[in-house]
């Protein structure tokens, strides 16, 4: 029996894919704002330790979300070419890898992240509350990862709606649990910053009973894969190559940050602040892109399973003209708003100005993260994930030292003119080394079947 994502057209497809995961994750971020509100409620000095302990948490999304793209990529193709068995198999070993890397994780964030907090500033009574929600967090961990495992096994099947319905379900139910175990009643104790850290990793416990509920009613899992679930050395390497890179790559988005703003803040803290204001502007901007990464990784693993590398093809064509007309609005909007939107978030006027030029150069940039991120999708979905590391290094790290180093004198209009530079640059390599991949494995496969 044929999947549908092999057969339906594609247009809709994405459509069908992308749309449900865009709003998911539109409610995730909001997810992370109820949070930072409730911290400012708590004190200052609780606020700066949920942005604090950002970086940190950062490493379980990225190693949840790398496992998972490599997994979603590794069943599709199985379900591509029509093998249910070695899809249930991935299926099962992707539940038994998350939960070791969970465990490890676990432990190894117990352990450094005192090490870690006291090296990005934090003593005392601040180090305290930093380890107070980081720690509840860790010892969480499993459900996490369990949760980007289970969402593997629907994402490789053009399921989102399910992700997206616990997604905004956790939204809601994060604005009542936070109050509720910060403060305390019925019957729980007053917990402060803890209690938001326990009402996260509640709410990811729950998501994961509704997503293998979902899962299960795939026939993806059932009683048969019980016996599959114990780890076996074969899957889980396939899994660990196909998922760490992409890890590694979200990793570097961190090191990129980091580079960014050691040059940007040589021009003071109201660039440094500028810079944070537009980049979460961005972001708003950047999330139907979310949708599109998801709905290519799923359609472009299962066409190529199945060897149906005309609809390969045509997938990355239609992502690329929806995400053209998505960015293109974006892209308008920012550069014509862009005063408007720097305002709301400071009075500032030095922060505004440096902030509404950066806005005004990274309009033209959005389309190039399309590329990147689309052509990246596809690549991973043709279980090449190498190079989704690479040109993360590139563009995150090594890059921006070499040209940022360079431009510095010509002002802060240099270091956003160096961010415009590198992203295109690498938007063209990705698009050049996406066609020679798909051009060897077609002579490869012994050329394209029409259906």
């Amino acid at each position: 029996m044929q999947s549908p994502v092999t057969t339906e057209s594609i247009p809709a497809l994405i459509r069908r894919i992308a749309i449900p995961a865009s709003i998911g994750f539109l409610f995730n971020t909001m997810f992370n704002v109820v949070d930072t509100l409730y911290g400012g409620l708590i004190s200052t000095q609780a606020l700066a330790a949920l942005s604090l302990s950002f970086p940190v948490f950062f490493i379980i999304i990225a190693v949840g979300n790398g496992l998972s793209t490599g997994t979603t990529s590794l069943i599709a193709n199985a379900l591509g070419a029509g093998d249910r068995n070695g899809a249930r198999l991935l299926a099962a070993q992707g539940i038994a890898f998350g939960v070791l890397v969970a465990v490890a994780l676990t432990v190894l964030g117990l352990s450094v992240s005192p090490f870690l907090f006291s090296i990005l500033g934090a003593s005392g009574d601040y180090l305290a509350t930093c380890l107070s929600y980081m720690n509840t967090i860790f010892a969480g961990a499993v459900f996490f990862i369990l949760a980007y495992m289970l969402n593997a096994t629907l994402n490789a099947q053009g399921d989102t709606r399910s992700f997206r319905n616990f997604l905004v379900a956790g939204f809601f139910l994060n604005i009542i649990f936070d109050p509720w175990f910060m403060y305390g009643g019925l019957g729980v104790p007053s917990l402060g910053i803890m209690g938001i850290a326990l009402a996260t990793v509640l709410i990811q416990g729950l998501g994961c009973a509704y997503l293998a509920r979902q899962v299960f009613r795939t026939g993806l899992l059932f009683d048969r894969s019980f016996r599959d679930i114990f780890p076996r050395l074969g899957p889980l390497r396939e899994i660990a190559y196909q998922g760490f890179p992409a890890s590694l790559n979200m990793l570097t988005v961190g090191a990129g940050i980091f580079v960014i703003t050691y040059f940007v803040g040589k021009f003071g803290k109201e660039a440094v602040a500028a810079y944070g204001v537009a980049t979460r502007v961005e972001q708003i901007v950047l999330l139907p892109t979310i949708g599109l990464n998801i709905a290519t990784l799923t359609m472009v693993a299962q066409n190529n399973g199945a060897r149906l590398f005309h609809r390969v093809r045509e997938t990355l064509t239609t992502a690329l003209r929806y995400g053209a007309v998505l960015m293109g609005l974006g892209s308008l909007a920012v550069f014509l708003l862009a005063h408007q939107l720097m305002a709301p978030f400071t009075s500032d006027p030095a922060v505004v100005e440096a902030g509404t030029t950066y806005l005004r150069i990274a309009a033209f940039i959005f389309y190039a993260y399309v590329i990147l991120y689309v052509h990246v999708a596809a690549l991973q979905g043709m279980k090449r994930p190498l190079f989704a590391l690479c040109i993360g290094l590139f563009r995150q790290i090594l890059a921006p030292v070499v040209v940022f180093s360079l431009l510095t004198s010509f002002g802060l209009v240099g270091i956003w003119s160096g961010i415009f530079g590198i992203n295109w640059t690498a938007a063209f390599i990705t698009i050049g080394y996406t066609r020679l991949v798909l051009g060897r494995i077609i002579r490869e496969a012994g050329g394209e079947r029409a259906s």
